[in-house]
């Protein structure tokens, strides 16, 4: 199986960039998100893959990051959730954002994406709630929050969701600390 590949831009489509790696060029399907942050062809890139391998097909999913590979990974196991609305959801959230989402049950902002229904939004919100806080819990140590709330506070992950949705992405450690404390209070 193909899990990362590094190499040149050789082309980039609607839907896929074609990455030149020692002269092999592999199409990777990817989000929107990810093909406008990779760069232009001939730049330099590395893709976190994802390789399906079907009877008749063997396909590719690029990603910038393992986080945002992982994010594709956990939302195809969500009923009715395939590739395409996984990357769909990927393009229209960030990993952060999705997290956020799933942990604050905001179907509203998954529903945002290009063929994701009320239905779905609700299917991913659902079925992801329990496994939605460790990914909120990768991000966290970056901001020390959810080391300071505590590993067994069970209602850490919502609140460290809920102090990145309200403090934004710009705000301090010690600003993120306060906003989490406050919603575990209530």
């Amino acid at each position: 199986m193909i899990g990362k590949l590094k190499g040149t831009i050789d082309e980039i489509g609607e839907d896929h960039v074609v990455l030149d790696v020692h002269g092999v060029g592999y199409v990777a399907h990817c989000s929107a998100r990810t093909l406008a942050k990779l760069g232009r062809a001939g730049e330099a890139a590395v893709l976190f893959i994802e390789t399906y391998v079907r009877e008749d097909q063997l396909k590719l999913f690029g990603f910038l990051s393992a986080l945002e590979r992982e994010w594709f990974r956990l939302l195809q196991s969500v009923q009715g959730v395939g590739s395409k609305v996984a990357l769909a959801v990927l393009s229209t959230l960030t990993p952060g954002e999705l997290a956020n989402a799933i942990a604050l049950q905001d179907k509203t902002s998954i529903s945002r994406a290009p063929g994701v229904g009320p239905k779905v939004a609700v299917r991913i919100v659902t079925e992801l709630k329990n496994k939605a806080p460790a990914f909120v819990g990768e991000m966290a140590p970056s901001i020390g929050l959810k080391q300071e709330l505590g590993e067994g506070v069970a209602a850490a992950p919502v609140s460290v969701a809920a102090a990145l949705k309200n403090g934004g992405e710009g705000a301090d450690s010690a600003r993120l600390i306060r906003l989490g404390l406050k919603e575990l209070s209530r």
